[in-house]
């Protein structure tokens, strides 16, 4: 009897862990050509600048979930902390905010996301300072 032939052994190509940061960036980049419409018609620049905002925080949601475990819990708090406060701010300021406005939103909500990260990440390690097994 002829057996099968083993698969190569190989990295299978996968959609895992893209799902949620795809999920949100898209609906940041609607929302910032939306934003950035003020109720006027859709043009091609509002569309671009949805398209790029949304692969951007893809790009950038993936690679803190990715690589942040490497960072200490500060770091990574505070990686966490600058992305959302970037994001909002910006979007703030597409609503033809000023500078200052948008500035100082943006840096309320990080601040208050990496306090909240950091929280989570001090309570969820063992006493080596390793993720919790859970």
């Amino acid at each position: 009897m002829a057996a099968h032939a083993a698969a190569p052994a190989g990295r299978r190509i996968t959609t895992h862990g893209w799902g949620g940061p795809v999920a949100v960036g898209v609906l940041y980049g609607l929302y910032a050509a939306t934003v950035a419409r003020h109720g006027g018609p859709t043009t091609l620049g509002q569309l671009w600048l949805g398209l790029i905002s949304a692969i951007v925080l893809a790009v950038a949601i993936r690679t803190l979930h990715r690589h942040g475990r490497r960072l200490p819990r500060e770091l990574h708090a505070a990686a966490w902390g600058s992305l959302s406060g970037i994001a909002v701010g910006f979007l703030f300021s597409l609503s033809d905010a000023s500078i200052l406005s948008s500035s100082g939103l943006g840096l309320a909500f990080g601040v208050v996301n990496a306090v909240g990260a950091y929280y989570i990440y001090y309570t969820h390690e063992d006493a080596r300072g390793r993720p919790a097994p859970y």
